[in-house]
């Protein structure tokens, strides 16, 4: 099943007026031979928009009812990981970064973290139903579908967005790999540290200590998953005191155990991976560095 699993990645820098706001657009397409279904995990990572056309996936979130059937979704921020299964299909996937959510969501993330929602039917993300009703209008065609994202965006652009410059600044110290206190949080960003909680729930769904700990996790298993051949102990981060706290954020972030995570297959996240790292540079969207003006 999984050895004829064929999968093909593109990954596209949004315009640079966009650019603040998302961390790519990307076209995943799938297939998968005589009707059979493919399983993987998707890491902790920022909110996206997901279209599908062909096989609807089946998404699980632990805490949340599964969803099925479902040819748009909308995930929050995320600090789990999201099961899914799958057969052939073409997914457009829109990565927005916390500055994006604030500026096409426009709701408090932290209402939306590690939950999932029918993006067709949500009140919420009714003002995406002009790019989802259009996205696949007639035969595949890759660039027209890429214009269709650009255009609905672009359009709704407000670069006066509140809170931007504290946005821009909270994003950049996060990924900074030197950053790994709390404290240093705020002295990064010169933020007090009650505002800096605040602003980290609002806008990036997560208080401050638990998007450092996000953040040093999922270098370490980019790290892992580009270069197996390092073992857990050589991708571990330099800032986990040892591997014992390292298993537990794992158990924490992907509800398994590292050599559990390892011994399942990978079909689909690994050649995202490395398509993503060969294109942006980071291997997984949560480690992605802005590119702000």
């Amino acid at each position: 099943m999984y050895s004829d699993c064929h999968v093909r990645v593109r990954f596209h820098q949004p315009s640079p007026a966009l650019r603040p706001y998302f961390t790519t657009f990307y076209l995943t397409e799938i297939e998968v031979p005589d009707g059979q279904r493919v399983v993987d995990w998707l890491h902790p990572e920022w909110a996206n928009l997901r279209c599908f056309r062909g096989d609807l996936p089946l998404s699980e979130i632990q805490g949340e009812p599964p969803l099925q059937d479902v040819s748009a979704i909308v995930t929050g921020p995320t600090s789990s990981t999201l099961r899914f299964t799958i057969g052939t299909s073409r997914i457009w996937g829109i990565g927005f970064l916390p500055l994006g959510w604030s500026a096409f969501i426009g709701r408090q993330a932290n209402q939306y973290a590690d939950r999932l929602f029918d993006a067709g039917c949500a009140p919420d993300f009714a003002p995406l139903s002009p790019l989802i009703d259009s996205l696949f209008d007639g035969e595949p065609d890759e660039m027209a579908e890429l214009q269709r994202i650009e255009a609905y965006f672009l359009k709704r652009r407000d670069p006066d967005l509140p809170d931007r410059a504290r946005i821009i600044a909270c994003h950049a110290a996060l990924v900074d790999p030197d950053v790994s206190t709390v404290a240093e949080f705020a002295e990064a960003t010169g933020i007090a540290a009650h505002t800096l909680e605040r602003l980290c729930r609002r806008h990036f769904g997560f208080p401050p200590s638990l998007l450092l700990r996000r953040q040093r996790f999922m270098r370490s298993l980019a790290h892992y998953m580009l270069d197996p051949s390092l073992k857990w102990i050589g991708a571990i981060d330099g800032h986990y005191h040892d591997q014992a706290q390292f298993v537990r954020d794992f158990h924490r972030f992907m509800g398994m155990s590292p050599s559990e995570y390892a011994a399942a297959p990978h079909p689909i996240l690994n050649a995202v991976m490395r398509a993503r790292q060969e294109f942006v540079g980071s291997a997984v969207q949560a480690l992605h560095v802005p590119k702000v003006d």
